[in-house]
């Protein structure tokens, strides 16, 4: 279906029967139904016919709040897979190694390539990030569970500033928190 639908629409959906379109959402229709109350439906997924369209009017336009925004952002970053963008490693470092050696001399030193190192600190920052939105985003959490964790996420931050001197971008810095 990909003409918008309006509030007051009269729809036919094959299990509830005739309802009426209460709320035009941004990914969703709210649909009241006499048989089955007010079931919301995805766009994506429209599975009824429409009986009698109704006009927009300015009235009638959906309006968006946090939550809606917060789903819209959601569908779009599962969609694309996080949009990520390519963090760049410092070029002083590019080709370079890191040398772990051991106290005891007896023990061959370990080389890891800089690149591979890098790309494990990004992951590491982009994991943590994610863990970061899930946590905000939680509908279990209540709002003093989701600052306890958050507190823990923003102090694993703190302990990856070391790294900071790898990143090509300030931009790209961890931050702990500002005290």
């Amino acid at each position: 279906m990909e003409n918008e639908l309006h509030a007051g629409t009269r729809i036919d959906h094959p299990k509830y029967g005739e309802g009426i379109i209460s709320k035009n959402n941004p990914l969703s229709y709210k649909v009241i139904f006499v048989r089955g109350g007010e079931i919301e439906f995805s766009k994506l997924n429209v599975q009824f016919d429409v009986l009698e369209e109704v006009e927009s009017s300015e009235e009638q336009k959906p309006g968006i709040n946090i939550k809606e925004i917060e789903m819209m952002l959601k569908y779009v970053l599962d969609r694309f897979n996080g949009l990520e963008y390519k963090v760049e490693l410092g070029k002083k470092w590019q080709g370079g190694v890191m040398l772990l050696q051991p106290a005891n001399k007896d023990l061959k030193p370990k080389e890891i390539p800089m690149e591979a190192f890098f790309h494990k600190i990004v992951m590491m920052r982009d994991r943590l990030r994610v863990l970061e939105q899930n946590i905000n985003s939680h509908a279990g959490l209540s709002d003093e569970e989701k600052i306890n964790l958050q507190q823990y996420i923003t102090r694993c931050y703190g302990t990856m500033t070391t790294f900071n001197i790898l990143f090509d971008e300030k931009e790209d810095f961890f931050v702990g928190s500002k005290v």
